[in-house]
């Protein structure tokens, strides 16, 4: 987008997130993604000898959850969302017609 005098303008709303607040949000996703992880193999070992398929679960999750959340944590600044165009262009109507109207005395 320009101006007249030949400035290029942005929108707000089209600006990125702050690299520390994206650094941020991404730590917070890995370390509640971590904290479920031990919390799953906690879990896994406490319920081993008490409900064993319970345990294979809490165990299986904890193995895969790792690879999930170095996934989920590294999501990010690769890809900004496309933003809507402000002007919508509507298509042209033709105008509409007075109707023709006659005056009394000519209909006789």
């Amino acid at each position: 987008m320009t101006k007249r005098g030949g400035t290029e303008v942005f929108r707000i709303t089209g600006a990125r997130q702050g690299l520390a607040d994206d650094v941020r949000g991404r730590q917070r996703r890995y370390v509640i993604s971590m904290t479920v992880r031990t919390l799953s193999v906690i879990a896994a070992a406490v319920l081993w000898n008490i409900e064993r398929h319970v345990a294979f679960v809490a165990l299986a999750l904890g193995i895969l959850l790792p690879y999930v959340a170095v996934v989920i944590a590294n999501a990010g600044r690769e890809s900004t969302p496309s933003l809507p165009s402000t002007f919508v262009p509507t298509p042209a109507r033709p105008a509409i017609e007075a109707p023709n109207l006659k005056k009394s005395s000519d209909q006789s």
